[in-house]
């Protein structure tokens, strides 16, 4: 069956680019121009993958991105911005955004994203056997639920994005095993653009100020200077 993929974007240009290389890996790209009446068709259902730009008219990107978390069931979302500031990209990621991309980008990358999201999707719709007997992992207050995907702090549950749980269900498999940032760009978002480290950084950031008990000085999720992070034997 085919995906279909829904793109809320106002400028016509980028929009009929966006969709015209959607359609080439394959995908059914359903375009929206104003962020209430893409909202409209996202309720309607059948939506496999949102590509959603940051200002949109009738409703922003992270009031509609804030909209759809609100709701059961899970979509992924690649969002669109014209703007660089690590700011607007936490706030994207703060409001359920899976990935960011900055305009201007290319068709490499936008497909290079497209492709890791679906593969993730389809990761979590069937988990490996090896995993799935191993259902939660306990280690100084911290409880994740892999099952459930869900994560609790001293039994107080906190609240991970989709992609702040695979971070941090990817070091917990690893305990003591160090990542540098492309390593782990590969292995949870699914590509290894350099110059895209930051995306790391960002993910790291918040995740610790969510299941550090001081996130200044982490003792789960530790850095190892001129390499990358681990997570704690």
């Amino acid at each position: 069956m085919t995906r279909n993929v829904l793109i809320v974007e106002d400028d016509p240009n980028i929009g009929e680019l966006v969709c015209m290389h959607v359609a080439d890996l394959g995908l059914n790209p359903v375009l929206c121009e104003r962020g209430d009446t893409g909202l409209k068709r996202f309720l309607e259902g059948d939506i496999d993958l949102v590509i959603l730009d940051l200002m949109l008219p009738g409703m922003d990107g992270l009031s509609f991105c804030r909209e759809i978390r609100s709701g059961s069931g899970y979509v992924p979302v690649l969002m669109l911005t014209a703007k660089s500031t690590e700011l607007d990209r936490v706030l994207g990621l703060e409001m359920g955004a899976d990935d960011y991309l900055t305009k201007p980008f290319s068709v490499a990358e936008l497909a290079a994203r497209v492709k890791a999201l679906f593969r993730r999707v389809d990761a979590m719709a069937s988990p490996p056997i090896q995993e799935a007997r191993n259902t939660e992992l306990m280690v100084e207050g911290l409880r994740i639920d892999t099952l459930r995907r869900r994560v609790f702090v001293r039994e107080q549950e906190v609240e991970l994005t989709a992609r702040e749980f695979d971070l941090l269900w990817h070091f917990a498999r690893h305990p003591g095993q160090v990542f540098s940032r492309i390593q782990l760009l590969d292995a949870v978002w699914g590509y290894n653009h350099e110059g895209y480290e930051h995306t790391v950084n960002t993910h790291i950031n918040r995740l610790r100020g969510k299941i550090e008990s001081d996130p200044a000085r982490p003792e789960l999720i530790q850095t190892v200077w001129g390499v990358g992070y681990r997570f704690r034997e």
